[in-house]
This record gives C-alpha cells, structure tokens and sequence, in this order.
C-alpha cells in the first residue's frame, strides 16, 4: 500500500489494522516520519522530528493491542510538554529546554496508544492566527504555499492537511484550532471550557481548550472520548456526556432550531465566498430537517477586542515569564519578537484592578449571548471573515507590532467571542472556494453539548464528503 494513502486514511481505521496485524505499527509510523521528511522543507510544519522515540515506542506495540489508537501517529503541539522533547512555544526565549514529563493531556494520548512522532509549529506564544515566527520562519498551507495555515496550531494543521500524520494536537485560546482548520479543510473541535485539563503545569482557563485536527468528525469524536475529563487538582469541570462522543456523534440529532449569523463581534468585512458559503450551509442543514433563521447575538459594540487585549495579553505573559525563568535571567527585547514584548511590557504596567475590570466585562458578555442563544440548539458563522491570507500579511515581526495584531481581527473575527463564551464550536470544511482553498463554516452548540455539534458535524460530512480532498499539489 502507498504511503501516503495510508496516512490520509482514519485514525480509527489505522488503528484496527495494527490491531489486526495488517499493519505494524513500526510501518504506519516508519510512513509518517517518511512523508515528514520528504514535506518539511516546503511545508515547515514540526519544530522537532522525534525519530528514534517515535520507532522504538512504535515496535512495543504488538498486534492485538486493544488500546483505541495504537500505533497511531499523532503531532504535539509546541506548546505542551512531552518527556524528553523541546518546549519552545515558537520562541528563541525558550533556548534548548527540554520538558522533563508529559502534561496530562499527553499522558492520556499516550495511553490511547498514540505514538508521538514530533512537535508541531505555532505563532510565538501563541498570539497570531498565522504561523510564521522568527524562530523557525513560515509554516505554509498545503492548499496553497503562499498562504498561511492559520493560527495558532498552523504546524499541526499543516501537517494533517500534507498527510504528515492522520492526527495532530492543538488548542484554541481564541480560535486557535478552528481557524487551521478552516484554512486547512479539517475538523477542528474546541471542546466546551473546563472540558479537557490544562494540567499540571496551569491552572484552569478561561479561554483556552485542548483538541485535535482530523479529516473525519468520527476520528474527531473518538479523540474526545479519550482526552475528556477530570484530572487530579482540576478547579473546574464539564460535566461528563451521557454516552460516549463517539456514540453520541453518530446520534440522530432531530429537527434542530439553528441561529445564523453574520454581523461579526468586532468590526470586519464579511468575504462574499466566506457568506456564501455559511448561507449554502444553512441550506444544507435546512434540507437535512433543521430550521434555520437569521439573528443578531449581542455581541457587536461591546468593546470585545479591548477588553480581550486587557486579559488574553496577560495570559499570553505568563508564557513569557516562564521563559525567563527557565532559562534563569530576566526576559529582555531581543529574546521574543516585537509583538510578544509590546504584550509584555503592557501586561506588566496594567493595573490588576484593570485586568478584573475586563474579565467581569468579558464574563457579562459571555452571559447575554449564551441567554440570547437559549432559544436556538446550535448557532451557524462563517469561520473566518477572509480567505487564508498570504505569508507576511500578518506577524509579529514588524516595527509596529500592535497593528499586526489588530489586523488579524477582521480575519477572524467569529472565534474569540465563542472562547469568551466558553461553549463549543466546530469548523466544518464543507466546501471548496474556486481559488481552490478551503472553505468552512463554524457550529456552535449549548453549554457543555459537544455532541450536539459532532451529531450536526457527522450529518453535514455524510450530505457532502470532504475526508476523500487531497491538496493538489501534495497528492504524491
């Protein structure tokens, strides 16, 4: 079997073929790191390649192995630590630091049976929804190598998309894994708050929420099931489905009522391809039984983006501070790109009182939209407001950093709110623009209801098939 057909195929179905023997898991991964190799010079997607841990886990997996994903590639975001491997969260600030254990999500994927085969690339910290740092330079879409993958988790989308792995790590402070996802043709889940730990390194989020890039909401569901719910210390939890995901995903949903919006939050303007391709999704839903109507949530003129600056950029410092302190002297400009420090440098002369002032805001916000959506089972968006961008179009590299980043709100304007609100969302990549990129549409359900987007997501992917896609240019 080819390679590379191999790796475009479910994780879930990979996973039974080394459980039967048709596959070893030595050859499924011995694939992987293959493919890597011959894409990460026109890709860019890892910032490490974990060849030898990758094999030898690999050959401890025998036929037989009963474990969900064993022998399953799987890529980690740079961002989370894994035992033995480099954590520089796309920075020079982190230096050579090595992670001397797993975080509990790691952990679990490990115990599904995952084999790690390296980590994958991000925006410094995490802040810009692209993917191109000084550190390790540009991570490029495989739909297109001009532009980008998306942000935060470009590397892992990137390398889902190229075929790299069948699966890959991600998280989404503020649209972060629905954003690559989108720019990339994949699903991309953020999981409801408090629905997968953080720990133990950070306490709870409020924005942020762990997951994975898959081609099938299926593999996507099934990953769920393993890395969902509490661990040892947890503040806060989601409370637990009443079945699996995986069985939940494949549940008749019945004739949903679905909000569809198109006034962004933040001030924007809506691609005609991007509205097109929400209003042909909600056709679609509507055929499939669902009624959908327009609405206004009240989220336009609430001072969102400042009041998400006030409090994401704090966030994004602690990061920052924890690589000075790692490597055991006091952060200065040259170790983290213009962006970073501008973050930085405003974090540390904002007043707390300034910082709780913005959450209380953000958390009554969050409050009027989830009651706005009380009335409606799911909300449908578009997922982004742009088409992907080009490489250069916005980084964190420029003499005016703060501009950089105010650009990347009009390309993104419909996922921060969704992580202010703490629900869960999915982008689902119906739909192929005629520039030939992808094109997505987001889903947002009730609080704590994944499986109500998973169950749209799965009618959806069985209307109009996107798994069988290949970027043109990579289908060899």
């Amino acid at each position: 079997m080819e390679d590379v057909e191999l790796l475009f195929r479910s994780a879930t179905e990979l996973a039974s073929m080394v459980r039967l023997g048709e596959c070893s898991a030595r050859e499924l991964v011995a694939a992987s790191l293959h493919r890597i190799d011959a894409l990460q010079p026109t890709i860019n997607a890892f910032t490490h390649i974990a060849y030898d841990s990758a094999i030898a886990n690999a050959d401890a997996i025998a036929p037989g192995d009963d474990r969900p994903f064993a022998g399953v590639p799987i890529a980690i975001k740079d961002n989370r630590p894994v035992a033995g491997m480099p954590l520089t969260i796309g920075s020079d600030l982190f230096g050579d630091y090595v992670a001397e254990r797993d975080s509990f999500l790691v952990r679990r994927l490990r115990r599904a049976g995952f084999v790690i085969v390296g980590k994958t690339a991000l925006s410094e910290m995490a802040i810009l929804p692209t993917t191109e740092t000084r550190r390790f330079g540009p991570t490029r879409n495989p739909w297109g190598l001009d532009r980008t993958p998306g942000g935060s988790s470009g590397g892992s989308a990137a390398a889902v998309a190229a075929g790299m792995v069948p699966v890959a790590h991600g998280n989404d402070g503020g649209g972060s894994i629905r954003i690559p996802a989108s720019c990339c043709g994949l699903v991309g889940l953020k999981a409801a708050r408090g629905r997968i730990s953080v720990g133990p390194e950070s306490g709870q989020s409020f924005f942020g929420a762990d997951g994975v890039f898959t081609r099938r909401v299926a593999d996507t569901a099934a990953v769920l099931d393993v890395i969902a719910g509490y661990e040892p210390g947890d503040a806060n939890w989601a409370p637990p489905p009443p079945a699996t995901y995986s069985e939940l995903a494949q549940g008749e949903p019945g004739g949903l009522r679905i909000a569809l919006a198109f006034t962004p939050p933040i001030e924007a303007e809506l691609d005609p391809i991007c509205e097109q391709g929400a209003r042909d999704a909600a056709t679609l839903l509507e055929s499939l039984g669902h009624k959908v109507e327009e609405a206004e949530p009240p989220w336009a003129e609430t001072g969102l983006l400042q009041d998400f600056t006030r409090t994401f950029g704090p966030l994004v410092s602690m990061e920052t501070l924890v690589g000075g302190l790692l490597r055991g002297r006091e952060v200065t400009e040259g170790d983290v790109e213009p962006l970073t420090w501008a973050m930085w440098t405003r974090a540390r002369s904002q007043g707390t009182l300034t910082y709780l002032a913005a959450q209380s805001r953000l958390e009554s916000v969050a409050r009027s939209i989830v009651t706005f959506l009380e009335p409606y089972d799911a909300l449908l968006t578009p997922a982004l407001a742009r088409r992907p961008v080009p490489i250069g179009d916005i980084h964190g590299l420029g003499p005016h950093p703060w501009d950089e980043y105010h650009r990347s709100g009009p390309f993104t304007p419909y996922t921060a709110i969704i992580n202010v609100t703490g629900l869960p969302a999915i982008a689902v990549p119906l739909y192929q623009g005629d520039d030939g990129l992808p094109l997505a549409v987001q889903l947002v359900g009730p609080p704590a209801r994944e499986e109500v987007v998973l169950a749209l997501a799965t009618q959806l992917e069985e209307a109009h098939p996107w798994a069988q896609r290949r970027p043109p240019e990579l289908a060899t």
